[in-house]
């Protein structure tokens, strides 16, 4: 049984990075096109409307009355709503590679995190393939060209982003007395109240509101990248990380981080033709080195 919660855990691991990896594809796409917020407020209500549908239709299962909400509001806070408004103002005010290096220590952020909440300490092994595997993505990062904006908000966005992500993982972790698919559920309502009012606003400041509707009907690419991002990233990739979590532990969980990058930069190379240059394929190894290492231990913080 043991061994099984442990496959698992690690496949939903694997499965949500691949998912957030592959979504730096659609995201490069559709915010050429439209705000990044346009993005996000379409990304939500789609998924919070599937989700509906589903549950309607009897797929998934959602049970919150009678039980105490406060838990999950605090979650759905701290992600997506805190979370998402500091990465995307963080990376609006920086370059990519500051923003990449500042989302690259959320696994550093999420032990901090578990240690102090959750009074989990962390192995040796744990700790030493989490910072390889940071370096490895620093490494990946960097390699595109250093460049620095010293730019005080979008580092205070940043670091907000990094911060809110740490707890939003071990207040799922704490969680007991729901399923991954309700922490979801309220995620994605949480989302989708949240990042369609600021489209509206947005677009409406910019005189734009018919178009931010009409957007996602007349252009195939935005529209693909709102259905990949909404129920592949929010219902699949929120189900799997709230799983992993619930199954591995947040420590375990965050050490595959750094897969994220990896999939990102190879679907680039793949799909986007963009350089892959052997800076990025050192980094890639000491990512999965990291995540090897930090996965090896038989004796775990979460026993």
């Amino acid at each position: 049984m043991a061994r099984n919660k442990n496959v698992t855990g690690i496949l939903c691991s694997i499965g949500c990075s691949v998912v957030y990896g592959l979504s730096f594809l659609f995201s490069k796409q559709a915010t050429n096109l439209a705000s990044p917020l346009w993005l996000l407020g379409w990304r939500f209500v789609t998924a919070f409307l599937a989700l509906n549908l589903l549950r309607t239709a009897g797929l998934v299962r959602v049970r919150l009355k009678g039980k105490d909400l406060r838990p999950l509001a605090l979650i759905a806070l701290l992600c997506p709503v805190v979370y998402f408004i500091g990465e995307t103002y963080g990376i609006r005010f920086t370059t990519a590679s500051e923003s990449g290096a500042f989302i690259s220590c959320i696994p550093v952020a999420s032990l901090a995190a578990s240690a102090l909440v959750l009074r989990k300490k962390p192995t040796r092994r744990q700790v030493a393939g989490i910072f390889i595997a940071m370096a490895g993505v620093l490494i990946t990062v960097f390699a595109l060209g250093i460049t620095s904006t010293l730019s005080v908000p979008g580092y205070a966005f940043l670091t907000l982003a990094v911060v809110s992500y740490a707890l939003y993982g071990v207040y799922v972790e704490r969680s007991k007395g729901f399923t991954g698919m309700e922490i979801t559920y309220a995620m994605l309502a949480a989302g989708a109240m949240c990042f369609a009012a600021l489209a509206l606003a947005d677009a409406a400041r910019a005189g734009q509101a018919g178009e931010l509707l009409a957007l996602p009907f007349r252009n195939r690419t935005f529209l693909t990248a709102v259905l990949y991002q909404g129920i592949g990233c929010s219902i699949l990739g929120f189900f799997l990380s709230n799983a992993a979590i619930a199954l591995i532990g947040m420590n375990r969980t965050v050490s595959f981080a750094g897969v994220n990058t990896l999939v990102g930069v190879l679907s680039g190379a793949v799909f986007l033709h963009e350089r892959f240059t052997a800076a990025q394929a050192l980094g890639a190894a000491v990512i999965l080195a990291g995540v090897y290492i930090a996965n090896s231990s038989r004796r775990r913080a979460e026993n």
